[in-house]
């Protein structure tokens, strides 16, 4: 089973949910996201939020449409993202994409993207990706990984997330790296690209951001 979140960032940067269909695939709108998902003709099997982004009229659509709507309170201490993610994490899911969580607020953009820090450190086993129409972003704890080629994506950045990365080794890419220490804040690791195949990166310490993007 795989769990795809739809939050309700700008639409322009959400990219077409059929292309991310799948027969195993649950789909889950969260506040304005539910909204995206009937508008494209995809049955979101659950939703979650406080839904002050949408309209009466919008609101009775997705009351109508979703049987297992989970309603909060604008006050309350996580986010409706945080609330959807702790709640797809508990169905161990082969994997967790994230769409409409990138652009506009960009407070928002940066908790979501601390978001995927936890359910690392506690051993959350799924894949959990924040996927928008330029970029795919996933964090990763010290070991070593294959990075395959994605043609649209060809940008290959690594940031660090903890305050240093220690041992960063990249293999068959166009910038190569043997054994480096990387702190946060330093654009080393920027725009980097495959240049043959698939590549590998490894690393000893710290925990670090993969972005893949394209123009």
């Amino acid at each position: 089973m795989k769990i795809n979140l739809v939050a309700g960032g700008p639409r322009k940067l959400i990219p077409d949910f059929h292309l991310y269909e799948e027969e195993n695939v649950i789909w889950v709108g969260i506040d304005r996201g539910v909204f995206y998902l009937l508008e494209a003709g995809v049955h979101p099997t659950a939703a979650f939020g406080d839904f002050d982004s949408v309209s009466e009229q919008e609101m009775a659509s997705i009351e109508k449409a979703v049987a297992d709507l989970k309603k909060f309170k604008p006050e309350k201490d996580e986010t409706d993202l945080e609330l959807a993610l702790n709640w797809a994490i508990g169905q161990n899911p082969e994997s967790i994409a994230i769409f409409g969580a990138t652009g506009g607020r960009i407070d928002h953009f940066m908790a979501n993207v601390q978001l995927l820090v936890r359910p690392l450190e506690e051993g959350a086993p799924a894949l959990i990706q924040i996927i928008d129409t330029q970029n795919i972003l996933y964090i990763k704890k010290p070991g070593n990984y294959t990075v395959e080629p994605i043609d649209e994506f060809k940008y290959i950045s690594f940031l660090p997330v903890t305050p240093s990365v220690s041992g960063l080794s990249l293999e068959n890419f166009k910038y190569p790296l043997n054994d480096c220490h990387i702190p946060m804040g330093s654009t080393l690791c920027i725009s980097n690209e495959l240049i043959r195949g698939h590549g590998t990166f490894s690393f000893s310490e710290g925990i670090l951001l993969v972005v893949r993007s394209r123009d």
